[in-house]
Parts: structure tokens; C-alpha cells; sequence
């Protein structure tokens, strides 16, 4: 079931492929290691799919083992919201664009980073956006 409903998810629905509309309108989750960009090295800027919001940055991404995208941290701390996630008899923290409120992923706290913190976030959430302008 969607969690969001209106005029916009039309629109949504319309732009993204069935895989980016369920993971980040339905809060899905792509099966690991199969993302486009779970194992992804060039530099560059991570936006959301939905509304192109920078989300995270390359230098701060890492090679978690997981099959999916982990960062250290967003590009910003307004550029990400975080909410309880009880979903499957577990307690998580999810992570949404703040701008969109689009599912990205979970956060973890068990990262490499000074924060010690793993941002594992679903490739169908993100378009990625090479320095100096060029998709990779």
C-alpha cells in the first residue's frame, strides 16, 4: 500500500520505474546487491530520484559489504529526516529526503565514520550526478 496518495503520486508514478516508485513512495527495499550503484566508485554527488535534493556525496561513501549504498554521513544534516521504523518485528531508524519525504534506506550505528554511523540507502532512491555536471 502507498504511503502517499494524491495528484503527485500521478506524477510519480509516471517518472519513476516500478522499482524506484515502490522503494521510495511504498518505503520498499531493493534485494542486495543488484542497485546500480551498491558498488558504484566514481566521484560525484547522490540525489534523490524523486525530486534531485543532494543527498550524499561520494567521498563519503564506503564498501559496507552489505549489497547496498553506505555513506558515512548526507551532505548536509538538513538534507535527510530520520524516523522510527518498526516495520518486520524490528526497531530501525529510516532515512527520508527532507525535501520529498521519499524512503531512502535505514541508518545503522555501526559505520566507519568519525559519527560511527552507516547510512545504507537503496540505489533505486538515488540518480547520481558526476562532478562538473556528467551522469555516470
Amino acid at each position: 500500500m502507498a504511503r502517499h496518495s494524491g495528484p503527485e503520486d500521478e506524477q510519480y508514478r509516471q517518472k519513476l520505474t516500478d522499482m524506484q516508485y515502490h522503494v521510495t513512495r511504498e518505503a520498499g527495499t531493493e534485494p542486495a546487491f543488484t542497485g546500480i550503484y551498491w558498488d558504484h566508485h566514481d566521484d560525484g554527488v547522490y540525489r534523490c530520484i524523486c525530486c534531485e535534493t543532494p543527498l550524499f556525496d561520494a567521498s563519503d561513501k564506503f564498501d559496507s559489504g552489505t549489497g547496498w549504498p553506505s555513506y558515512v554521513t548526507p551532505v548536509s544534516e538538513d538534507a535527510v529526516t530520520e524516523h522510527e521504523d518498526r516495520s518486520f518485528m524490528m526497531r530501525r531508524v529510516e532515512v527520508r529526503c527532507a525535501t520529498c519525504d521519499a524512503h531512502l534506506g535505514h541508518v545503522f550505528p555501526d559505520g566507519p565514520g568519525p559519527g560511527g554511523m552507516r547510512y545504507c540507502i537503496n540505489s533505486a532512491s538515488l540518480d547520481f550526478q558526476g562532478r562538473g555536471g556528467s551522469d555516470s
